[in-house]
């Protein structure tokens, strides 16, 4: 079957030969890469570059806007109360007597007031 396959395509391949063969494909001119730069460039605006903006914009304000008494979950899974919060660390109640000095960046969301009771009960 490999040896019908093999003398079919080295048949049909010297006959495209013996005629001329395919017309080359005209290659892109400046204008179509021009083009094509233009449609990648966009394509890769939208599918990268604007959703991370976004995220570090939304992670900015996230960060600005703690205070005392949010409830936040950190990049490491850890929920807790914010304590106090200072320049660059935030100091988180983990437990009852238990606080964690945290860095700020750390901070990956903000919780709705009652998500830890809820979770203990």
């Amino acid at each position: 079957m490999k040896a019908i396959l093999a003398a079919l395509a080295l048949t049909t391949s010297s006959m495209a030969l013996a005629e001329g063969g395919a017309a080359p494909a005209e290659p892109m001119g400046m204008m179509g890469q021009l083009i094509f730069l233009g449609g990648f460039l966009v394509i890769f605006y939208f599918l990268l570059w604007r959703p991370q903006s976004k995220r570090q914009k939304e992670h900015k304000n996230l960060i600005g806007g703690l205070a005392k008494g949010d409830e936040v979950v950190t990049a490491g899974g850890m929920l807790g109360k914010v304590i106090k919060v200072t320049d660059d660390f935030v100091v988180i109640e983990v437990s009852d007597g238990v606080q964690l000095p945290i860095q700020k960046v750390a901070v990956t969301a903000a919780l709705p007031k009652g998500t830890i009771k809820d979770l203990k009960a």
